[in-house]
């Protein structure tokens, strides 16, 4: 059974850095997209961003020029780098993977999850 964790988050100031990591275990395939998602609370799950397995990519107007996707194919892993980070992005942040690119970049159907880590951002 195909496994995904999370791994980087935590706390950090406005305007720091992290980078997430997540890798993926068991049957997986590296034609599969991988993405990320983030749920802040008293909000639902929104997509953050993904990267197809040609290494295409695509972010929410929110982190566009300051998250960065990318994955490792032979390693099953993806990364996001996030910098210039603010009090809004405070969030858990889920790894995703999916066969079909149209559904991670909206809800993920069909696809899996990882358990999340957290990201906090103090103002």
């Amino acid at each position: 059974q195909v496994q995904l964790v999370e791994s980087g988050g935590g706390l950090v100031q406005a305007g720091g850095s992290l980078r997430l990591s997540c890798a993926a275990s068991g049957r997986t395939f590296s034609t599969w997209a991988m993405g990320w998602f983030r749920q802040a609370p008293g909000k639902e799950r929104e997509f953050v961003t993904a990267i197809s397995w040609s290494g295409d990519s695509s972010s929410a107007n929110s982190v566009k020029g300051r998250f960065t996707i990318s994955r490792d194919n032979a390693k099953n892993t993806v990364y996001l780098q996030m910098n210039s980070l603010k009090p809004e992005d405070t969030a858990v942040y889920y790894c995703a993977v999916n066969v079909r690119w149209s559904r991670i970049r909206t809800t993920n159907d069909g696809g899996i999850w990882g358990q999340g880590t957290q990201v906090t951002v103090s103002s």
